[in-house]
């Protein structure tokens, strides 16, 4: 267990213990309790501290973490050690349970831990080496980040030891915790959860599911009507789990002072911005996996006209059985030289390759990039490639912008392989050793147009007129394409000369599809002639309908279940890289969309006894108490603003991913910024923080972004010193 930090951070107890000890000679009994008294007010576990008004002398105190009425820890620390040991202890505040249960999981033992459920899980972290590859990376840290490391791993211990009663005792399990533990948390989230997954054999998964994606726009000063550049940070994932955000501001003197998000668990800000910069990712095209096709023989496999042999290790699995005994679970290792076996049948056996597994320094790459001044350090910093893939979207106070398609992408051989499916791999000419270098990967500067986006469209729709030419790219870079929700991204940025702060947070809430806009006209129309009176009527809501997604938009459920049922087979001209923004569009069989809209029209008012039900009254925000009405839509169908729902009952559904963190920021001096993280920065039971941003999600707005002390001090919740 951690050594517990210097200054008065224990409890009460020991608080009265230490004072009667050095007080006991004392004859003036008043004093001492005066002392006391003192020392409980100025305890750093009280609401808010006395220290809120006359700090403590700046040497005894290494950290501060000031949060504010939104649960937002704005950390100023003497140095990125203390500066560590907050950010540990803070998001431990905010997320413990979970924490733990992602780094137990990390480390392949979450079966012997908690149970049967959790087998599939550490086979698919034992098969890929994930701990094994942890420890080692953690020996490949630059020593001032492995001190970084271990203070964020001492910061998790010392809140769990300080406060067990916060902590559901059946986490407590994986405590302590250590920097192995990070290292290997942050591998099965990018390399295993979003490069490539469990589920990978079936479909050749390439991505995680359809929750996860992003928004992000970079507006350069010419496209501005404040003239300073402006950025968008919109992520899309689950609202779960390993996806799930934590909003935090981070300062150390002229080291660090930055503000944004990270994945829970992780020790740095994966999107955030400076005084001078920022950036946000999206989820890109890229393909950093591949699947190899073996065939066994002799003990082995096949391999350019020989056999070669496994290498393979025994490993057990200890699953928690009722009653807590232990069984093991026997799981045989196997690599060859493409990667490791994840399946095997019929003679056949499936290798898996993945990028970036020879990389450690993501994590620090992260940390140097919040600390970048200009575009210039910013660049070097990416070159490192220590990121295994993500577009980054950047903006500064200079003016500029940028849009690189990053990710180490694997330089593969020529030939007619399908490296979307599964290639042969009984050949070593299939087998990429390799990465393209950061100059050979989509990237674009300061284009004419004054605008970049992405909205996981590949990088060749990223500006128009287009900046980028597909065909000077090896055709595995990314694919041809542009779905309804970049469409949609750029028809508001091509419409818009000049854009306002406040324009670019209403255009992020934009909940309008693309898709019904391309054929409503034409399908309302052709209703005027049904002799069904059932197709009339629900043309009739279509007309009325706003077109978007909003809670009072009263035709999007109808909308909903019609493009469901159609899908993209309702066009007669499909996406054409010719007309990348209008495509596609056209009814190709306007008699069958209208039977598929009289299925859709029986099926809403039967469901919910009318044709023009709101869609907040169907699509909501639920989560303990709190239940209000949805704003946002489904991507595919060109909503901006997005959302995924599951059912609950009563035929209504609950929002589950989508739109999580968002920040909209300007780079005037000093730069303008609002954000929000819909689900809120804590997932702890009985915090006010796990709903409070949920009516604001509704309402369709940011709250500010105070990075000033004086600013925070105005809204501290509570004061936490070190």
């Amino acid at each position: 267990m951690a050594t517990k930090p210097r200054g008065f951070d224990c409890d009460n107890q020991s608080l009265f213990a230490f004072c009667n000890t050095t007080m006991k000679n004392h004859t003036n009994r008043l004093i001492s309790l005066i002392f006391v008294v003192l020392l409980l007010f100025i305890s750093s576990d009280s609401r808010t501290s006395v220290l809120s008004k006359q700090p403590a002398a700046a040497s005894s105190v290494k950290a501060e973490i000031l949060s504010d009425q939104w649960g937002i820890p704005h950390i100023f620390a003497k140095d990125a050690k203390s500066l560590s040991y907050a950010f540990g202890w803070s998001q431990m505040k905010s997320h413990g349970n979970l924490i733990l249960r992602l780094y137990g999981q990390a480390r392949g033992r979450g079966a012997e831990y908690w149970g049967e459920q959790y087998l599939n899980s550490d086979q698919w972290v034992r098969i890929n080496g994930i701990p094994t590859r942890a420890s080692e990376w953690l020996k490949m840290q630059s020593p001032a980040f492995r001190i970084y490391l271990e203070s964020f791993a001492a910061g998790v211990n010392a809140y769990a030891h300080q406060h067990p009663d916060r902590i559901d005792d059946e986490v407590k399990v994986v405590l302590p915790i250590s920097a192995i533990d990070l290292l290997a948390h942050a591998q099965r989230v990018v390399h295993f959860s979003f490069i490539t997954r469990p589920d990978v054999v079936s479909g050749a998964v390439r991505q995680i599911d359809s929750q996860a994606g992003s928004n992000a726009w970079a507006i350069a000063p010419s496209r501005s009507a404040s003239k300073h550049a402006l950025l968008l940070a919109n992520p899309h994932l689950p609202w779960s789990d390993l996806f799930t955000f934590y909003e935090a501001h981070l300062v150390v003197g002229d080291i660090i002072d930055a503000y944004g998000a990270t994945l829970v668990g992780f020790p740095v800000l994966g999107i955030a911005f400076n005084d001078k910069l920022g950036w946000s990712h999206t989820v890109n095209t890229h393909d950093g996996q591949d699947l190899y096709m073996l065939t066994l023989a002799d003990g082995g496999y096949r391999f350019d006209g020989g056999v070669n042999k496994f290498e393979a290790e025994e490993q057990t699995i200890k699953v928690k059985q009722k009653g807590g005994l232990l069984r093991d679970e026997r799981l045989v290792v196997k690599r060859s030289i493409h990667g490791p076996i994840i399946a095997e049948r019929n003679g056949k056996a499936i290798a898996l390759r993945v990028v970036g597994l020879d990389q450690p320094g993501m994590l620090e790459q992260w940390w140097d990039m919040a600390r970048a001044n200009n575009l210039k350090e910013f660049i070097t910093i990416l070159k490192r490639l220590q990121l295994p893939l993500f577009s980054v979207m950047y903006a500064d106070r200079d003016g500029h912008i940028m849009h690189l398609f990053g990710g180490q992408t694997p330089v593969r051989p020529p030939g007619d392989y399908n490296w979307a499916g599964i290639v042969p791999g009984d050949i070593s000419a299939t087998l990429w050793t390799k990465t393209h270098a950061h100059e050979d990967l989509p990237s674009v500067i300061d284009p004419p147009s004054g605008w970049l986006q992405n909205t996981n469209d590949p990088p060749w729709t990223t500006t128009f007129p287009s900046a980028l030419d597909a065909t000077k790219f090896p055709p595995y870079m990314a694919p041809r394409f542009m779905h309804f929700r970049a469409q949609r991204s750029v028809r508001m940025l091509v419409e818009d000369n000049s854009i306002t702060f406040d324009e670019l947070i209403k255009y992020k809430h934009s909940t309008r599809m693309e898709m019904a806009d391309r054929i409503l006209d034409q399908l309302i129309a052709a209703a005027q002639n049904s002799s069904s009176e059932k197709i009339k009527r629900a043309a009739k809501v279509l007309a009325s309908w706003d077109r978007c997604a909003d809670p009072e938009s009263r035709g999007a459920v109808l909308f909903h279940a019609f493009a469901r049922r159609v899908g993209m087979s309702i066009f007669a001209v499909r996406w054409s890289e010719n007309d990348p923004r209008n495509t596609p569009r056209d009814l190709a069989n306007p008699e069958k969309a209208l039977a598929a809209l009289e299925v859709a029209a029986i099926q809403v008012e039967s469901t919910y006894g009318a044709l023009d039900i709101a869609w907040g009254q169907v699509y909501r925000l639920q989560k303990d108490a709190v239940d209000l009405p949805a704003s946002g839509g489904d991507g595919d169908w060109g909503s901006f603003s997005v959302l995924s729902f599951a059912p609950m009952e009563n035929n209504r559904f609950r929002a589950i991913g989508g739109d999580c963190y968002v920040a909209s920021i300007e780079f005037s001096n000093p730069v303008k910024a609002m954000a929000l993280l819909g689900y809120g920065n804590s997932s702890q039971p009985g915090s006010p923080h796990r709903v409070d941003q949920l009516p604001l999600f509704s309402r369709k707005e940011l709250r500010p972004v105070w990075r000033k002390r004086e600013d925070i001090m105005k809204h501290l919740e509570e004061h936490k010193i070190f």
